[in-house]
Protein backbone atom coordinates (compact mmCIF):
# COMPACT_ATOMS: atom_id res chain seq x y z
CA UNK A 1 0.00 0.00 0.00
CA UNK A 2 1.41 3.37 -1.03
CA UNK A 3 1.46 5.68 2.01
CA UNK A 4 1.18 9.37 1.24
CA UNK A 5 4.05 11.50 2.55
CA UNK A 6 2.89 15.08 3.13
CA UNK A 7 5.83 17.40 3.76
CA UNK A 8 5.71 20.05 6.47
CA UNK A 9 6.70 23.17 4.54
CA UNK A 10 7.97 26.65 5.43
CA UNK A 11 4.58 28.02 4.40
CA UNK A 12 2.87 25.75 6.94
CA UNK A 13 5.19 26.96 9.68
CA UNK A 14 4.58 30.60 8.70
CA UNK A 15 0.82 29.98 8.73
CA UNK A 16 1.08 28.88 12.36
CA UNK A 17 0.24 25.19 11.95
CA UNK A 18 -0.29 23.54 15.34
CA UNK A 19 2.36 20.85 15.84
CA UNK A 20 1.19 18.10 18.18
CA UNK A 21 3.92 16.49 20.30
CA UNK A 22 3.39 13.13 22.08
CA UNK A 23 4.11 13.31 25.79
CA UNK A 24 6.73 11.21 27.57
CA UNK A 25 8.57 13.28 30.21
CA UNK A 26 6.11 15.80 31.61
CA UNK A 27 8.52 18.41 32.99
CA UNK A 28 11.16 18.02 30.29
CA UNK A 29 8.59 18.26 27.53
CA UNK A 30 6.91 21.33 29.03
CA UNK A 31 10.23 23.14 28.53
CA UNK A 32 10.73 21.64 25.07
CA UNK A 33 7.28 22.91 24.08
CA UNK A 34 8.37 26.48 24.96
CA UNK A 35 11.69 26.03 23.16
CA UNK A 36 9.91 25.01 19.97
CA UNK A 37 7.61 28.01 20.29
CA UNK A 38 10.61 30.32 20.70
CA UNK A 39 11.94 28.95 17.43
CA UNK A 40 8.75 29.71 15.50
CA UNK A 41 6.91 26.38 15.86
CA UNK A 42 3.40 26.40 17.31
CA UNK A 43 3.99 23.26 19.38
CA UNK A 44 1.49 21.66 21.77
CA UNK A 45 2.50 18.75 24.03
CA UNK A 46 -0.43 16.35 24.29
CA UNK A 47 -1.88 15.56 27.70
CA UNK A 48 -4.87 13.46 26.70
CA UNK A 49 -4.96 9.99 28.27
CA UNK A 50 -7.36 7.27 29.31
CA UNK A 51 -9.25 4.43 27.61
CA UNK A 52 -9.93 6.45 24.45
CA UNK A 53 -6.20 6.66 23.70
CA UNK A 54 -5.84 2.89 23.96
CA UNK A 55 -8.98 2.32 21.89
CA UNK A 56 -7.73 4.63 19.11
CA UNK A 57 -4.36 2.85 19.08
CA UNK A 58 -5.94 -0.59 18.79
CA UNK A 59 -8.37 0.63 16.14
CA UNK A 60 -5.76 2.06 13.77
CA UNK A 61 -2.62 0.01 14.54
CA UNK A 62 -2.20 -3.77 14.36
CA UNK A 63 -2.41 -5.21 17.87
CA UNK A 64 0.90 -7.11 17.60
CA UNK A 65 2.72 -3.77 17.43
CA UNK A 66 4.67 -2.73 20.54
CA UNK A 67 2.79 -0.87 23.27
CA UNK A 68 4.71 2.44 22.94
CA UNK A 69 3.70 2.66 19.26
CA UNK A 70 0.07 1.84 20.06
CA UNK A 71 -0.07 4.51 22.77
CA UNK A 72 1.82 7.25 20.89
CA UNK A 73 -0.27 6.80 17.75
CA UNK A 74 -3.42 6.36 19.83
CA UNK A 75 -2.71 9.64 21.61
CA UNK A 76 -2.30 11.41 18.25
CA UNK A 77 -5.53 9.99 16.80
CA UNK A 78 -7.50 10.69 19.97
CA UNK A 79 -6.33 14.34 19.89
CA UNK A 80 -7.19 14.70 16.19
CA UNK A 81 -10.68 13.29 16.79
CA UNK A 82 -11.27 15.50 19.85
CA UNK A 83 -12.42 18.51 17.82
CA UNK A 84 -9.91 20.79 19.57
CA UNK A 85 -7.74 21.36 16.49
CA UNK A 86 -8.22 22.62 12.95
CA UNK A 87 -7.25 19.45 11.09
CA UNK A 88 -6.26 21.43 8.00
CA UNK A 89 -3.79 23.50 10.03
CA UNK A 90 -2.34 20.74 12.21
CA UNK A 91 0.87 18.72 11.91
CA UNK A 92 2.35 15.88 13.98
CA UNK A 93 5.96 15.39 15.05
CA UNK A 94 7.68 12.16 16.06
CA UNK A 95 11.30 11.19 16.67
CA UNK A 96 13.27 8.68 14.61
CA UNK A 97 16.39 7.31 16.24
CA UNK A 98 17.66 5.59 13.11
CA UNK A 99 18.44 2.38 14.98
CA UNK A 100 17.06 -1.12 14.62
CA UNK A 101 14.14 -0.51 16.98
CA UNK A 102 10.64 -0.26 15.59
CA UNK A 103 10.64 3.30 16.96
CA UNK A 104 12.37 4.29 13.73
CA UNK A 105 9.30 2.98 11.88
CA UNK A 106 6.59 4.53 14.05
CA UNK A 107 6.35 7.31 11.49
CA UNK A 108 5.23 4.85 8.78
CA UNK A 109 2.76 3.21 11.17
CA UNK A 110 1.43 6.68 12.01
CA UNK A 111 0.97 7.61 8.34
CA UNK A 112 -0.77 4.30 7.74
CA UNK A 113 -3.10 5.00 10.67
CA UNK A 114 -3.81 8.51 9.35
CA UNK A 115 -4.72 7.06 5.97
CA UNK A 116 -7.05 4.53 7.56
CA UNK A 117 -8.71 7.37 9.51
CA UNK A 118 -9.03 9.52 6.37
CA UNK A 119 -6.52 12.06 7.72
CA UNK A 120 -3.55 11.37 5.45
CA UNK A 121 -3.42 15.03 4.38
CA UNK A 122 -1.97 15.87 7.82
CA UNK A 123 1.84 16.30 7.61
CA UNK A 124 4.07 14.23 9.89
CA UNK A 125 7.47 15.67 10.84
CA UNK A 126 10.43 13.41 11.54
CA UNK A 127 12.78 14.75 14.23
CA UNK A 128 16.04 12.91 13.59
CA UNK A 129 19.79 13.38 13.29
CA UNK A 130 20.27 10.42 10.96
CA UNK A 131 19.15 12.01 7.70
CA UNK A 132 16.17 9.66 7.47
CA UNK A 133 13.69 12.34 6.41
CA UNK A 134 13.76 16.07 5.77
CA UNK A 135 11.10 18.76 5.99
CA UNK A 136 11.67 22.24 4.63
CA UNK A 137 9.56 23.71 7.44
CA UNK A 138 11.39 22.04 10.33
CA UNK A 139 15.14 22.02 10.94
CA UNK A 140 17.12 20.79 13.92
CA UNK A 141 19.61 23.67 13.86
CA UNK A 142 22.59 23.96 16.22
CA UNK A 143 20.90 26.73 18.30
CA UNK A 144 17.71 24.65 18.57
CA UNK A 145 19.71 21.57 19.60
CA UNK A 146 21.48 23.60 22.31
CA UNK A 147 18.13 24.73 23.68
CA UNK A 148 16.70 21.20 23.58
CA UNK A 149 19.74 19.80 25.41
CA UNK A 150 19.42 22.56 28.02
CA UNK A 151 15.78 21.60 28.58
CA UNK A 152 16.76 17.96 29.10
CA UNK A 153 19.54 18.90 31.53
CA UNK A 154 17.24 21.13 33.58
CA UNK A 155 14.60 18.42 33.53
CA UNK A 156 17.03 15.78 34.75
CA UNK A 157 18.21 18.06 37.57
CA UNK A 158 14.70 18.87 38.79
CA UNK A 159 13.54 15.26 38.42
CA UNK A 160 16.52 13.97 40.43
CA UNK A 161 16.24 16.57 43.21
CA UNK A 162 12.45 16.51 43.53
CA UNK A 163 12.18 12.71 43.64
CA UNK A 164 14.61 12.65 46.57
CA UNK A 165 12.84 15.49 48.39
CA UNK A 166 9.10 14.82 47.96
CA UNK A 167 8.83 11.64 50.13
CA UNK A 168 10.42 13.38 53.13
CA UNK A 169 8.96 16.92 53.07
CA UNK A 170 7.23 18.06 56.25
CA UNK A 171 4.94 20.44 54.38
CA UNK A 172 3.20 18.33 51.74
CA UNK A 173 3.12 19.90 48.29
CA UNK A 174 6.15 22.12 48.87
CA UNK A 175 8.32 20.13 46.46
CA UNK A 176 5.73 20.21 43.67
CA UNK A 177 5.27 23.94 44.23
CA UNK A 178 9.01 24.47 43.77
CA UNK A 179 8.94 22.37 40.59
CA UNK A 180 6.27 24.69 39.16
CA UNK A 181 8.21 27.75 40.32
CA UNK A 182 11.30 26.65 38.42
CA UNK A 183 9.21 25.79 35.39
CA UNK A 184 8.00 29.39 35.29
CA UNK A 185 11.48 30.82 35.98
CA UNK A 186 13.12 28.85 33.20
CA UNK A 187 10.39 29.70 30.72
CA UNK A 188 10.79 33.40 31.55
CA UNK A 189 14.53 33.11 30.99
CA UNK A 190 14.05 31.27 27.69
CA UNK A 191 11.65 33.97 26.50
CA UNK A 192 14.42 36.58 26.77
CA UNK A 193 17.17 34.31 25.46
CA UNK A 194 18.71 33.55 28.87
CA UNK A 195 19.39 30.36 30.80
CA UNK A 196 21.01 28.64 27.81
CA UNK A 197 24.67 29.65 28.06
CA UNK A 198 27.18 27.49 29.92
CA UNK A 199 27.65 29.88 32.85
CA UNK A 200 23.94 30.65 33.13
CA UNK A 201 23.07 26.96 33.13
CA UNK A 202 25.72 26.22 35.71
CA UNK A 203 24.33 28.89 38.03
CA UNK A 204 20.72 27.81 37.46
CA UNK A 205 21.53 24.17 38.21
CA UNK A 206 23.30 25.09 41.44
CA UNK A 207 20.40 27.27 42.49
CA UNK A 208 17.89 24.52 41.70
CA UNK A 209 19.70 22.00 43.91
CA UNK A 210 20.20 24.58 46.68
CA UNK A 211 16.49 25.40 46.81
CA UNK A 212 15.37 21.78 46.85
CA UNK A 213 17.92 20.99 49.55
CA UNK A 214 16.57 23.91 51.62
CA UNK A 215 13.14 22.26 51.89
CA UNK A 216 12.71 21.04 55.45
CA UNK A 217 12.31 17.27 55.52
CA UNK A 218 12.48 14.30 57.83
CA UNK A 219 15.13 11.62 58.01
CA UNK A 220 12.58 8.83 58.34
CA UNK A 221 13.83 5.85 56.29
CA UNK A 222 11.79 4.97 53.19
CA UNK A 223 11.90 1.99 50.89
CA UNK A 224 14.06 3.03 47.94
CA UNK A 225 12.89 1.90 44.51
CA UNK A 226 14.57 2.31 41.14
CA UNK A 227 12.68 2.45 37.84
CA UNK A 228 14.23 1.24 34.57
CA UNK A 229 12.99 -0.17 31.29
CA UNK A 230 12.01 0.82 27.77
CA UNK A 231 12.32 4.59 27.50
CA UNK A 232 8.64 5.35 26.90
CA UNK A 233 7.07 3.10 29.53
CA UNK A 234 9.82 4.06 32.00
CA UNK A 235 8.96 7.76 31.91
CA UNK A 236 5.41 8.10 30.58
CA UNK A 237 2.53 7.85 33.06
CA UNK A 238 0.37 6.87 30.10
CA UNK A 239 2.76 4.03 29.28
CA UNK A 240 3.26 2.70 32.83
CA UNK A 241 -0.26 3.16 34.24
CA UNK A 242 0.77 5.91 36.66
CA UNK A 243 3.68 3.98 38.20
CA UNK A 244 5.21 7.01 39.95
CA UNK A 245 1.91 7.99 41.55
CA UNK A 246 1.46 4.41 42.76
CA UNK A 247 4.92 4.34 44.36
CA UNK A 248 4.20 7.64 46.11
CA UNK A 249 1.08 6.12 47.64
CA UNK A 250 3.21 3.18 48.84
CA UNK A 251 5.38 5.68 50.76
CA UNK A 252 8.48 4.93 48.67
CA UNK A 253 11.33 7.05 47.47
CA UNK A 254 11.91 6.26 43.81
CA UNK A 255 14.76 7.07 41.45
CA UNK A 256 14.63 7.40 37.66
CA UNK A 257 17.88 7.54 35.68
CA UNK A 258 18.08 10.77 33.67
CA UNK A 259 17.31 11.08 29.98
CA UNK A 260 20.83 12.38 29.27
CA UNK A 261 22.25 8.90 29.82
CA UNK A 262 20.06 7.65 26.97
CA UNK A 263 21.09 10.57 24.72
CA UNK A 264 24.79 9.86 25.34
CA UNK A 265 24.14 6.15 24.75
CA UNK A 266 22.62 6.88 21.32
CA UNK A 267 25.48 9.20 20.28
CA UNK A 268 28.07 6.71 21.51
CA UNK A 269 26.40 3.98 19.45
CA UNK A 270 26.66 6.08 16.28
CA UNK A 271 30.39 6.54 16.84
CA UNK A 272 30.92 2.83 17.47
CA UNK A 273 28.95 1.93 14.32
CA UNK A 274 31.17 4.15 12.19
CA UNK A 275 34.32 2.68 13.75
CA UNK A 276 33.09 -0.88 13.14
CA UNK A 277 31.34 -0.58 9.79
CA UNK A 278 32.62 2.65 8.29
CA UNK A 279 30.69 5.77 7.42
CA UNK A 280 30.84 9.46 6.63
CA UNK A 281 33.87 11.10 8.26
CA UNK A 282 31.96 14.36 8.73
CA UNK A 283 29.22 12.49 10.56
CA UNK A 284 31.87 10.94 12.81
CA UNK A 285 33.35 14.37 13.58
CA UNK A 286 29.89 15.80 14.32
CA UNK A 287 29.00 12.88 16.62
CA UNK A 288 32.25 13.21 18.55
CA UNK A 289 31.75 16.96 19.00
CA UNK A 290 28.13 16.41 20.00
CA UNK A 291 29.19 13.72 22.49
CA UNK A 292 31.80 16.04 24.00
CA UNK A 293 29.24 18.84 24.31
CA UNK A 294 26.68 16.59 26.01
CA UNK A 295 29.34 15.25 28.38
CA UNK A 296 30.21 18.82 29.32
CA UNK A 297 26.54 19.47 30.11
CA UNK A 298 26.43 16.24 32.10
CA UNK A 299 29.46 17.38 34.09
CA UNK A 300 27.91 20.68 35.22
CA UNK A 301 24.73 18.79 36.16
CA UNK A 302 26.66 16.43 38.45
CA UNK A 303 28.73 19.30 39.87
CA UNK A 304 25.54 21.07 40.94
CA UNK A 305 24.93 18.32 43.51
CA UNK A 306 28.38 18.59 45.12
CA UNK A 307 28.22 19.51 48.78
CA UNK A 308 24.66 18.25 49.14
CA UNK A 309 25.11 15.00 51.03
CA UNK A 310 21.39 14.28 51.27
CA UNK A 311 21.17 13.87 47.49
CA UNK A 312 22.40 11.01 45.35
CA UNK A 313 23.71 12.83 42.24
CA UNK A 314 23.27 11.58 38.66
CA UNK A 315 25.95 9.12 37.58
CA UNK A 316 28.48 9.80 34.81
CA UNK A 317 27.70 7.95 31.60
CA UNK A 318 31.27 6.65 31.41
CA UNK A 319 30.89 5.02 34.83
CA UNK A 320 27.49 3.54 33.95
CA UNK A 321 29.09 2.00 30.87
CA UNK A 322 31.94 0.52 32.91
CA UNK A 323 29.51 -1.27 35.25
CA UNK A 324 28.48 -3.84 32.62
CA UNK A 325 31.96 -4.69 31.41
CA UNK A 326 32.06 -8.49 31.52
CA UNK A 327 28.32 -8.66 32.24
CA UNK A 328 26.83 -7.93 28.83
CA UNK A 329 28.40 -7.03 25.49
CA UNK A 330 28.41 -3.44 24.22
CA UNK A 331 27.11 -4.78 20.92
CA UNK A 332 23.69 -5.22 22.54
CA UNK A 333 22.10 -1.92 21.50
CA UNK A 334 18.43 -2.61 20.76
CA UNK A 335 15.65 -2.26 23.34
CA UNK A 336 17.83 0.19 25.35
CA UNK A 337 20.58 -2.43 24.98
CA UNK A 338 23.29 -2.75 27.57
CA UNK A 339 22.23 0.61 29.03
CA UNK A 340 19.15 -1.02 30.57
CA UNK A 341 21.28 -3.62 32.31
CA UNK A 342 23.79 -0.97 33.37
CA UNK A 343 21.11 1.28 34.87
CA UNK A 344 19.99 -1.55 37.14
CA UNK A 345 23.55 -1.92 38.45
CA UNK A 346 23.84 1.87 38.76
CA UNK A 347 20.68 2.06 40.87
CA UNK A 348 21.77 -0.85 43.07
CA UNK A 349 25.18 0.77 43.57
CA UNK A 350 23.44 3.98 44.71
CA UNK A 351 21.26 2.19 47.26
CA UNK A 352 18.17 1.57 45.12
CA UNK A 353 18.36 -2.22 45.13
CA UNK A 354 14.60 -2.67 44.72
CA UNK A 355 13.97 -2.18 41.02
CA UNK A 356 10.86 -2.09 38.84
CA UNK A 357 11.85 -3.09 35.30
CA UNK A 358 9.15 -1.82 32.94
CA UNK A 359 8.83 -4.07 29.88
CA UNK A 360 6.41 -3.23 27.03
CA UNK A 361 4.67 -5.87 24.97
CA UNK A 362 6.27 -6.25 21.55
CA UNK A 363 9.87 -5.32 22.45
CA UNK A 364 11.83 -8.58 22.61
CA UNK A 365 15.31 -6.94 22.91
CA UNK A 366 14.07 -4.97 25.90
CA UNK A 367 12.91 -8.17 27.61
CA UNK A 368 16.31 -9.77 26.91
CA UNK A 369 18.31 -6.84 28.32
CA UNK A 370 15.96 -6.47 31.28
CA UNK A 371 14.18 -9.61 32.45
CA UNK A 372 16.75 -11.83 30.71
CA UNK A 373 19.64 -10.34 32.74
CA UNK A 374 18.13 -10.70 36.22
CA UNK A 375 19.91 -13.96 37.08
CA UNK A 376 23.28 -12.56 36.02
CA UNK A 377 22.67 -9.34 37.95
CA UNK A 378 21.90 -11.25 41.16
CA UNK A 379 25.29 -12.92 40.76
CA UNK A 380 27.07 -9.60 40.22
CA UNK A 381 25.16 -7.74 42.95
CA UNK A 382 23.71 -10.13 45.59
CA UNK A 383 20.69 -8.60 47.29
CA UNK A 384 19.34 -6.86 44.21
CA UNK A 385 15.54 -7.21 44.14
CA UNK A 386 14.15 -6.83 40.59
CA UNK A 387 10.55 -7.25 39.48
CA UNK A 388 9.88 -7.15 35.71
CA UNK A 389 6.45 -5.72 34.92
CA UNK A 390 4.86 -6.37 31.53
CA UNK A 391 2.92 -3.41 30.15
CA UNK A 392 0.37 -4.61 27.64
CA UNK A 393 -2.96 -3.02 26.76
CA UNK A 394 -4.63 -6.29 27.77
CA UNK A 395 -2.83 -6.46 31.14
CA UNK A 396 -4.71 -5.22 34.20
CA UNK A 397 -3.38 -2.39 36.34
CA UNK A 398 -4.35 -4.33 39.48
CA UNK A 399 -2.13 -7.28 38.52
CA UNK A 400 0.80 -4.97 37.75
CA UNK A 401 0.46 -3.16 41.08
CA UNK A 402 0.09 -6.41 43.03
CA UNK A 403 3.38 -7.68 41.60
CA UNK A 404 5.06 -4.45 42.71
CA UNK A 405 3.50 -4.81 46.17
CA UNK A 406 5.03 -8.29 46.38
CA UNK A 407 8.43 -6.84 45.49
CA UNK A 408 7.98 -4.18 48.20
CA UNK A 409 7.01 -6.89 50.71
CA UNK A 410 10.28 -8.69 49.95
CA UNK A 411 12.12 -5.37 50.32
CA UNK A 412 10.51 -4.72 53.73
CA UNK A 413 11.41 -8.24 54.86
CA UNK A 414 15.02 -7.79 53.76
CA UNK A 415 15.20 -4.41 55.50
CA UNK A 416 13.80 -5.89 58.73
CA UNK A 417 16.39 -8.69 58.63
CA UNK A 418 19.14 -6.16 57.97
CA UNK A 419 18.04 -4.01 60.92
CA UNK A 420 17.93 -7.11 63.12
CA UNK A 421 21.44 -8.10 62.02
CA UNK A 422 22.70 -4.54 62.60
CA UNK A 423 21.16 -4.60 66.08
CA UNK A 424 22.85 -7.93 66.89
CA UNK A 425 26.17 -6.65 65.61
CA UNK A 426 25.82 -3.49 67.70
CA UNK A 427 24.92 -5.60 70.74
CA UNK A 428 27.96 -7.84 70.20
CA UNK A 429 30.18 -4.77 69.93
CA UNK A 430 28.80 -3.36 73.18
CA UNK A 431 29.34 -6.67 74.94
CA UNK A 432 32.87 -6.91 73.59
CA UNK A 433 33.58 -3.35 74.73
CA UNK A 434 32.19 -4.14 78.18
CA UNK A 435 34.34 -7.28 78.37
CA UNK A 436 37.45 -5.31 77.43
CA UNK A 437 36.67 -2.72 80.11
CA UNK A 438 36.19 -5.49 82.71
CA UNK A 439 39.45 -7.16 81.69
CA UNK A 440 41.31 -3.84 82.03
CA UNK A 441 39.84 -3.24 85.50
CA UNK A 442 40.74 -6.79 86.59
CA UNK A 443 44.26 -6.39 85.28
CA UNK A 444 44.73 -3.10 87.18
CA UNK A 445 43.37 -4.55 90.41
CA UNK A 446 45.89 -7.43 90.26
CA UNK A 447 48.79 -5.06 89.75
Amino acid sequence: MDIQHVEFTKEMRDQGYTILVPNMLEFHFSLIEKVLRLNGYNAVVLKNHGPNVMAEGLKYVHNDTCVPALLVIGQFLDALHSGEYDLHKTALIITQTGGGCRASNYIFLLRKALRKAGLDYIPVISANLSGLEHASGFKLTIPLLRQLIASLIYGDCIMCASNQTRPYEYQKGQTDKLVETWNERLIEQFNVGKGLGYREMRENLRQIVNEFDAIERSREPKTKVGIVGEIYVKYSSLGNNGLEEFLRKQDCEYMLPGIMGFILFKIDNRIEDIHLYGGNVFKLIFCKLFLRYCQRMERILIEAFKGHDRFVPPTRYSHIKSLVKGVIGYGSKMGEGWLLTAEMLELAENGYENIVCTQPFGCLPNHINGKGMIRRLTEVHPGINIVPIDYDLSATKVNQENRIRLMLAVAHDQEAKKQQQDALIAQDELMAEAQRAWDNRTKKSHT
